[in-house]
């Protein structure tokens, strides 16, 4: 299951915090446009009608350039010029897994702290505005990303406010006070407060021993947040946010010798500052399964499930990818139709991965039906498991999950954000080319490869389970 940014999967969605919280959730669509429009609504047409230019586009390689300044900061150019605007995206490499465990949270906080001003400038927002543009950050486990849109006539601001913020921000005790405030409350509202709102916070925690995965973005605690000092913040800063630690993508109505003139006037006197090595505990692998119970003041009882599975650059990565698709791609996946639609034992279930560029989990989710027994609720979970590792799946089937996989990355790909995020996400990696040639990857896997994997991921030693029970 993916969505517009190739490392944001519908868990981190839900976890990665963002300025604007209702920013599209491709990955949502993705999920319920079928059964969610009737077959006779016009807005089906309208999709499918992007659909076929989305496909027809899909076969066309996404060109960029790429050059790197002396101070370390690697630049992509994308250019379209069927659009009068430009994105502005920079990426940083850094995110919760490089938090410190007696400090979490600083990530996420630091997203907020980059729009209270610079050193130079003190609002983010108004000059971006005033040149017509708009912008929006995220935070996640494995970076933090700052994008911004505008006409490419005014690319220069953004140029300008980028730039200045990287160099030094306006540190003071009122802006984080303010900025811990904000993240405080976002805390309690979505987190404390919310029912189901710590699912992700034991889960975790459950799942991951020594990686550091095992806290949210949010962080592990509300303490670690409010009791973040201006020192901290410093060294979190100078330790992460320097041109040796960033991708700038710039993509729209602009020219790559353009582009170079600005990136060298602008960030090109910028320190480089120190390269970070990562250097993160690794997680062993599991041996015995975990369980947990818990009680809490929700609607219905939930079950939770995971398992351990692979690193993004893994080839086994997108065998699990179309794995959770065959089980919970939609209105006709396996657990829907089984478990849903058919036993009427869960009110929904889903089944999804992180997404994370260490390895991470594959999670199967669902709200119990009322009167329905946990017990009985994970033996048909684990029934419906024992089909996919027993008998391999029928190549219609392997086919479905794959033609949808193109043509939601064909969709995605019209998108001038998306392919700017996903360009700057590829070159973290290590292969901007990715963008052009990662649909191979899932048209190679074979029947027999979803067998063998299903069989290796859905070891009950290699799972971690979570009753979630109704108080009442």
């Amino acid at each position: 299951m993916k969505i517009p940014h190739p490392s944001r999967t519908l868990q981190q969605l839900r976890e990665s915090s963002s300025r604007c919280r209702d920013r599209p959730r491709l990955k949502l669509m993705r999920m319920m446009i079928f059964p969610a429009i009737p077959k006779n609504d016009k807005r089906l047409t309208i999709y499918f009608s992007y659909l076929q230019i989305g496909l027809a586009q899909s076969n066309v390689m996404i060109q960029f350039e790429q050059f790197e300044l002396k101070n370390g900061l690697r630049v992509v150019v994308h250019e379209d010029h069927s659009t009068p605007m430009a994105i502005v995206n920079v990426l940083y490499d850094v995110g919760a897994r490089d938090e410190n465990p007696e400090k979490t949270g600083f990530a996420h906080l630091f997203e907020h702290l980059m729009f209270g001003g610079s050193v130079n400038i003190s609002s983010y927002d108004e000059p971006l505005q005033v040149a017509g543009g708009e912008n929006n950050a995220f935070t996640t486990n494995d970076f933090t990303d700052y994008y911004c849109q505008l006409p490419a006539e005014n690319i220069e601001t953004a140029f300008w406010l980028e730039s200045d913020r990287m160099l030094s921000l306006a540190f003071g005790e009122k802006s984080l006070e303010v900025q811990r405030k904000v993240v405080s409350e976002e805390f309690k509202e979505h987190y404390i407060n919310k029912p189901y709102g710590d699912v992700w916070h034991k889960l975790r925690n459950l799942a991951f021993k020594r990686h550091p995965y095992r806290w949210m973005t949010i962080g592990a605690s509300l303490d670690h947040i409010e009791h973040a000092t201006l020192e901290d913040v410093k060294q979190f800063f100078f330790k992460h946010y320097n041109p040796s630690n960033a991708i700038l993508t710039v993509a729209g109505h602009i020219t790559t010798e353009q582009v170079r003139v600005l990136a060298e006037k602008w960030f090109g006197e910028i320190p480089a500052g120190t390269k970070y090595i990562r250097n993160l505990e690794q997680e062993p692998e599991q041996t015995t399964p975990e369980k947990l119970e818990v009680r809490a003041k929700v609607p219905l009882d939930a079950f939770y499930k995971c398992w351990h599975i692979y690193p993004r650059l893994d080839k086994r990565y997108y065998i699990a990818d179309l794995i959770t698709e065959i089980l919970s791609g939609g209105g006709s996946s396996r657990l829907f139709q089984t478990l849903v639609k058919e036993k009427k034992l869960f009110s929904n279930i889903e089944c999804y991965h992180f997404g994370t560029i260490d390895a991470g989990l594959l999670t199967i989710e669902g709200k119990l039906v009322k009167g329905v027994k946990m017990e009985d609720a994970e033996a048909a979970v684990e029934a419906e498991l024992q089909k996919i590792k027993a008998q391999p799946v029928e190549e219609k089937e392997l086919q479905k999950v794959k033609n949808k996989t193109e043509s939601m990355i064909a969709f995605e790909d019209m998108s001038l954000m998306n392919r700017a995020n996903s360009l700057a996400f590829y070159t973290l990696l290590g292969n901007t080319n990715m963008i052009n040639d990662e649909l191979e990857r899932y048209q190679d896997i074979t029947t027999a490869d979803i067998q063998q994997e299903a069989n290796i991921i859905f070891n009950e030693n290699n799972s971690s389970t979570m009753y979630y029970y109704a108080e009442n």
